[in-house]
């Protein structure tokens, strides 16, 4: 199981994409159309700047139409975004120039993919983007969504998931050229689609791939692969994106791959590709519409209160425009109005509360746009965006099982609303919570977790000081665990060593919880 990300480095964020979600928060997903809550000052090109339709080496991909429902007629523009409630004017960011992908000859594809069925609301997937506008270096921020950990292709499994493994395996070694390709099909194609991408996609490098070989991996596994897609599903509502949307990302997708896996691409490659596709699209569009059903695409937000804690870290309450139904534990993705489109992952730093106030601990990276925007320039009376909420990392309340927490930096966040959580209930059952810091300085929760623990003596706090962020090895001077669930968040060495640090004290894989290990490599901004 994995859960939001929160890094010493980072602001707290989602469960596996910490998302991912992605969100990045993104997660990750096939691919990620953003929709800005209103244009941009100056607009942006829809279609990248001198680029040339590109000249097919035989046929090319039939197009590919969703099939509407009886009666409904599908529509291809996004839906229009609520009125956004006044905030109150901030310093404004301007993103760098688009870059100019120019698409190389593609190769022909022979198969039709199958048109997607309609639903409401699409939700299109999180994935790598192209070079192109130039913005200011970033560090890509954890994701959560609850993405498996790829591992090595095997050669066993269905005929299908051999073959997408072994085109996986031929373009690995040119990924970057895969993924602007793509984008340089897609935007080329399709120049209706650049809107829904933020203006600077430099940060979504390497996630298509990433969510390929993620699905690749997963393919013959039903129960995970389902799960993560309508995850993905549903957090992509925000986005704006349209069931037609999926057969035009579809048809890129192979093209780029039959250009760049020439080696192994035959018939039945791209057959198999077509057929995993079409139902990894299908599995996210049915999410999206079932989820339209009871919650809104977003929910705007008014901060209320703003407490710099450090010099670099902020915890920021927000208000919620209608009730916004979380559990302990999990995250969502947020968008400032001084990067339109560009949403990041944070969790909630405490348990659902009465008056239906929202906190989330944040801290400001070296060139992070949202971090350093949300920590510097927020206020009382500016208005955020956020996403429906996700994330598994929470209690279960049908077991007495202690649990072991372990949170590192940022990642205290998610962890106090755990605490929070089981005091709610009524429950006696032992909690020990390890909160990790490099430095005193960074233990700028530590107050709050001792009051906690002068309120509850079944809460055992221990505050652990280590420049090697390697506190996860002070957990085996303590114990016995083996009747503990145990739940880690923090940055990716953090989680490494802490998941290794649990299983050599006899605590069962199935019963560690933390972030994804998919975007453990990535630091948030």
């Amino acid at each position: 199981m994995f859960e939001a990300r929160h890094s010493m480095d980072a602001p707290t964020t989602t469960s596996a994409g910490n998302g991912t979600s992605g969100d990045s928060g993104g997660g990750g997903g096939w691919f990620t159309p953003r929709k800005a809550p209103k244009p941009a000052e100056g607009g942006e090109q829809t279609q990248p700047e001198g680029s040339e339709p590109e000249a097919a080496e035989g046929r090319r991909v039939s197009a590919i139409r969703p099939v509407g429902r009886p009666g409904a007629a599908a529509s291809t523009s996004a839906p229009e975004a609520r009125p956004t409630p006044e905030a109150r004017s901030a310093p404004e960011a301007r993103p760098a120039p688009e870059a100019r992908p120019t698409p190389e000859p593609e190769r022909a594809a022979e198969e039709r993919i199958p048109a997607a069925r309609q639903a409401a609301e699409p939700a299109p997937t999180q994935v790598a983007a192209q070079s192109a506008p130039q913005a200011p270096a970033s560090h890509p921020e954890p994701r959560s969504e609850r993405v498996p950990e790829p591992r090595q292709p095997s050669p066993k499994g269905s005929p299908d998931a051999i073959r997408v493994q072994r085109t996986m395996a031929e373009i690995g070694p040119v990924a970057d050229k895969v993924t602007s390709y793509f984008y340089a099909l897609l935007f080329t194609r399709h120049p209706d689609l650049r809107p829904l991408f933020p203006a600077a996609m430099d940060t979504q490098r390497d996630r298509l791939l990433k969510a390929l070989l993620t699905a690749a991996e997963h393919i013959d596994h039903t129960d995970v692969l389902t799960a993560y897609l309508k995850n993905l599903g549903r957090g992509h509502r925000k986005y704006g994106t349209q069931p037609e949307h999926y057969p035009a990302v579809g048809e890129c997708l192979i093209g780029s791959l039959s250009r760049y896996a020439s080696a192994v691409w035959d018939e039945e490659t791209e057959a198999a590709w077509v057929r995993t596709y079409t139902t990894i699209s299908q599995i996210m569009i049915d999410a999206a519409a079932a989820d339209e059903l009871r919650a809104p695409a977003w929910w705007f937000a008014e901060v209320v209160s703003h407490d710099l804690r450090t010099p670099d870290i902020a915890v920021v309450t927000v208000r919620p425009d209608q009730p916004y139904p979380f559990l302990a534990g999990q995250y969502t993705s947020l968008e400032t109005p001084w990067w339109p489109r560009i949403w990041r992952h944070y969790s909630f730093a405490s348990a659902p509360r009465s008056d239906g106030l929202l906190s989330f601990h944040v801290k400001a990276v070296p060139a992070g746009w949202v971090s350093n925007a949300l920590v510097h320039h927020a206020r009382p009376g500016d208005v955020l965006r956020l996403g429906a909420p996700a994330g598994s990392m929470t209690v279960d309340h049908t077991t007495d099982s202690g649990l072991l927490c372990l949170g590192g930096g940022t990642g205290i966040a998610p962890i106090k609303a755990l605490v929070e959580d089981v005091a709610e209930h009524g429950e006696r059952r032992p909690v020990e919570v390890f909160y990790g810091a490099r430095t005193d300085h960074d233990l700028y929760d530590i107050d709050t977790m001792m009051r906690l623990q002068q309120t509850h003596p079944w809460l055992s706090v221990r505050p652990v000081v280590d420049d090697h962020a390697q506190f996860p090895d002070a957990v085996r001077e303590y114990g016995p665990w083996n009747e503990y669930d145990a739940y880690l968040s923090g940055p990716p060495g953090m989680i490494r060593s802490g998941v290794d640090a649990l299983r050599d004290v006899g605590i069962p894989a199935g019963r560690i919880r933390h972030d994804s290990v998919e975007e453990l490599v990535a630091a948030g901004d």
